[in-house]
């Protein structure tokens, strides 16, 4: 018994000291880290997010096995100033809970004019260069992985300018009055005839085209150059 006793007084600080060791005090970078992991997974922002508190952050004074972070709620669009309410737990006790607001920014890389570009230009990556800029400011901002020659520039652009998503459109490769070649096919059956396009359309549009033999009008999915694929 006594063998126990003194088994039991020479374990316990060591319990103790292992029990302080796997406790730690919660940091308000380590705060800022997990506000930003929660709004880039909840909004799934592309790009680098920088999170800071306008205010100083007056972290818990105690310290804890466990930390659990959660944001309760969130804005409707993630912009560049964003109130939250957050809720941290230390072992299992809620130690703060209140809005918060935060600054954020998120950086991609965007399309910059490298030369004045013309109305009806085709979007070519070899026309511009590419910059890092913030997104929540510059918002219409076209990032680089946008684009391609399925768009046009539908106004003038000056050099050295940002592109943005107002500039581009897409480009037409039907067009109404043209001749275009018309195909489909359903298992052995297929078909290839030439009609007139009765709309102008991008890739992916869907337009009317007439039989120039029958005059009958059908529907057809822009699919290339003046090329239709209809479904039978």
């Amino acid at each position: 018994m006594k063998r126990l006793f003194l088994f039991a007084v020479l374990l316990f600080p060591a319990m103790l000291q292992a029990d302080d060791s796997a406790r730690s005090l919660y940091s308000s970078d380590q705060l800022v880290q997990e506000i930003t992991n929660a709004l880039q997974a909840h909004f799934r922002l592309q790009g680098e997010l920088d999170v800071d508190l306008p205010r100083p952050w007056t972290a818990p004074e105690q310290s804890a096995v466990k930390w659990e972070f959660g944001i309760e709620e969130y804005p409707g669009l993630a912009g560049a100033n964003m109130l939250l309410r957050i809720r941290l737990k230390a072992d299992g006790q809620v130690v703060d809970n209140h809005a918060l607001m935060v600054h954020a920014s998120l950086w991609r890389d965007v399309w910059v004019a490298k030369l004045p570009l013309r109305d009806g230009t085709v979007f070519s990556p070899e026309l511009l260069d590419t910059r890092r800029v913030d997104v929540f400011v510059e918002r219409d901002a076209l990032p680089t992985d946008e684009g391609g020659d399925s768009y046009v520039f539908g106004r003038q652009v000056a050099q050295d300018r940002v592109i943005t998503w107002h500039d581009i459109t897409r480009r037409p490769l039907v067009h109404r009055g043209q001749v275009v070649d018309v195909t489909g096919s359903e298992g052995s059956l297929s078909l290839r005839m030439k009609a007139l396009a009765m709309e102008t359309g991008a890739r992916g549009d869907l337009v009317t085209v007439r039989n120039l033999e029958s005059r009958k009008d059908i529907t057809g999915i822009v699919v290339g150059e003046d090329q239709v694929q209809v479904r039978f």
